[in-house]
């Protein structure tokens, strides 16, 4: 993190470079925008403005924010009040500051001395948005974002309809993809199903700030969607583009626009958003066995809220919806058995359940080993894995080569073609990576195994397999409001104890 403080403002001194002219136009001397830190102490000194401003750009990401304003005041002091000439400083300052400095007519005003400029009532309200929507995407895009939560895969931790705050941070704060998007929306623009939010001929390499901490085991972590490089806008990532491929066949999904909607291909950072908690990191090798996860031949120590479903057998009777509602039991169906109820259960539900004198059985619902869900990751027979039995699978790690052959190739042909961007074939029992014929691959970045504590409701790494480091965003923190969606607003809506509790 100490890099931070050292890198941002060092970047400053290549923008200010250009300032040269205006600095000697000011009376200084052009060579002292070459000196990091320096240079930006001569800076606030033209523009007058308080030294405290020095500190404000030794916080990270702050920082671009502050120097954009001192950019703003820079011109200022050259009579430029114009907006669009104050944009122009703003993005194109290695051309419009040399501009001004080349200029003979162009001379430097001394703040103290500038004739103060009365804004109309338009204008006030038009710079009033730009700084709030400048600020609120620094913040967004660097340090702090809002989320809700809009499925059950992680009930009980995190439930539908709790709102939290997502830490960019904690594992450090990604540059954009597409740095030019439409504010405040994620990747389509509003009252359009397919109209991009962004645009990209400007696309950005992946690039990760130093954070705080790394992605560990347990963590309530936000990324984007791995499956979701490609969608179908009728299913948007509530069915995967991958899925309706298999079941449907490419050529329909791509020309039957009345069920498909069109088919829409996404960089990273406008995938969906997932949240699932970190089960497996890089370099561990995972199982599932009968439901209990193993890492390294160790079994885990499960999330304090997991789930499962269950089949309810009881006398003929329904269980009251107190009851229901009292253990936080929000997801059961009837089957067609007298007396029987699919319900999803934490342990101590199950327990309390059991006490119930109208309670017969409970049996948890469990995928037998050996029994093939083609629906699981890696979608090949050769591999007859479910939900509740998995693997085992080694979790790549940066820099350390897999041994490669054909039977463990459906492990890691996404990874090698989708996430790194490799041209793969088969010849043969030959692999063949970039017109090299090769035994072993080496990734170039972190891979993780993300897992939902609502297990037999979550589509997670057992579905879509590894979650590539540039596709995490950040860390649930906590949970600012919650809202059930169930009740009225006098009638319980607001969960009152949720709010501004610590995520788990």
């Amino acid at each position: 993190m100490l890099s931070l403080f050292i890198l941002l403002p060092l970047s400053f001194t290549i923008p200010t470079i250009f300032a040269w002219l205006l600095f000697d136009k000011a009376g200084k001397n052009g060579w002292q925008t070459l000196i990091p830190f320096y240079n930006l102490y001569i800076f606030l000194k033209i523009i007058k403005k308080p030294m405290w401003w020095y500190a404000l750009l030794l916080v990270p990401f702050l920082n671009v924010f502050m120097y954009m304003l001192m950019l703003v005041e820079l011109v200022k002091c050259f009579n430029k009040f114009r907006l669009w000439e104050q944009f122009v400083a703003v993005v194109v300052p290695f051309i419009y500051l040399p501009y001004l400095g080349f200029k003979s007519d162009e001379l430097y005003v001394d703040p103290d001395d500038r004739q103060e400029i009365k804004k109309g009532f338009v204008r006030e309200w038009v710079d009033a948005i730009i700084f709030a929507v400048v600020a609120a995407t620094i913040i967004r895009t660097f340090l702090l974002e809002a989320y809700t939560i809009p499925t059950s895969s992680m009930e009980k931790s995190l439930l539908v309809g709790d709102y939290l705050f997502v830490s960019k941070i904690n594992y450090g704060p990604k540059v954009p993809n597409t740095p030019i998007a439409f504010p405040f929306v994620h990747h389509t623009l509003p009252l359009t199903t397919s109209t991009k939010s962004y645009v990209e001929w400007i696309k950005l390499p992946y690039y990760r700030f130093p954070g705080f901490s790394n992605v560990d085991r347990n963590d309530a972590v936000v990324f984007n969607y791995p499956e979701g490089d490609t969608v179908s806008t009728r299913f948007q990532s509530n069915v995967s583009y991958y899925v309706l491929v298999n079941q449907y066949g490419r050529e329909r999904v791509w020309t039957d626009k009345r069920n498909f909607g069109d088919i829409v291909v996404r960089p990273v950072d406008k995938r969906e958003n997932y949240v699932k908690r970190c089960i497996g990191k890089h370099g561990d090798t995972l199982q599932i066995i009968n439901r209990q996860v193993y890492i390294n031949d160790k079994a885990v120590e499960n999330p304090e809220k997991l789930q499962y479903q269950y089949i309810v057998q009881t006398d003929g009777s329904s269980i009251n919806s107190i009851v229901l509602d009292r253990l936080e039991i929000t997801e059961g169906t009837r089957t067609n058995v007298p007396g029987q109820f699919i319900y999803v259960l934490t342990d101590e539900a199950k327990k309390e359940l059991e006490k119930l004198p109208i309670v017969k059985n409970i049996e948890v619902m469990n995928e037998p080993a050996g029994e093939w869900n083609p629906d699981i990751f890696p979608h090949n027979a050769d591999y007859k894995w479910n939900r509740d039995n998995f693997g085992p699978i080694y979790i790549p790690q940066k820099n350390v080569s897999i041994p490669l052959t054909k039977e463990n190739l459906p492990l890691y042909e996404r990874l090698i073609v989708t996430y790194e961007g490799n041209e793969l074939k088969v010849d043969g029992e030959k692999i063949i990576i970039n017109g090299k014929s090769v035994t072993e691959y080496t990734p170039r970045m972190d891979y993780y195994w993300m897992m939902g504590d609502n297990r037999h409701n979550s589509a997670d790494s057992r579905f879509w397999g590894f979650v590539p480091e540039d596709h995490i965003v950040g860390k649930a923190e906590f949970i600012w409001l919650s809202l059930d969606k169930n009740k009225s607003l006098f009638d319980g809506k607001i969960r009152w104890n949720r709010l501004f509790s610590i995520v788990k």
